[in-house]
């Protein structure tokens, strides 16, 4: 599980990662059964985000798969086409939602919308990377 002293770490490092990039994020921080344990959305981030940021991290822990590789598994043609429809449309195929692992134990996920895929993903990654150690 990841608790809520976890998921404030892992938005205080992805909040520091959209402050250095300069792009208002929404980051959202989900536990093993896809609850959201905690969301911040920074100021002037979208408001339209918020929900995509949640479901960003739902979607890396209904599928243990970072978003960013389900989209590319879910163009035509590829095994996962048309996933996004799935689950009332709460699947999000777009960079910004990774797993959280203990080991090999997925326990929860991060979700992160706000600007470009890239940015997206690296203030993720910088999230991610703050769950089990110290922050950058």
């Amino acid at each position: 599980m990841v608790t809520l002293t976890e998921a404030r770490r892992i938005i205080t490092a992805a909040e520091r990662k959209a402050e250095e990039i300069g792009q208002p994020m929404n980051i959202a921080v989900v536990d093993a059964g896809g609850n959201l344990v905690a969301h911040v959305r920074m100021d002037n981030a979208w408001v339209g985000s918020i929900d995509i940021s949640i479901n960003k991290a739902w979607t890396a822990r209904a599928f243990d798969i970072a978003t960013k590789e389900l989209a590319e598994l879910s163009q035509s043609g590829d095994q996962f086409f048309g996933i996004h429809a799935s689950n009332h449309g709460r699947v999000m195929i777009f960079a910004g939602g990774i797993p959280l692992k203990r080991g090999d134990l997925v326990v929860g996920a991060i979700g992160v919308s706000g600007g470009m895929g890239k940015q997206d993903q690296a203030v993720a990654v910088a999230g991610a990377a703050a769950f089990l150690g110290p922050l950058p």
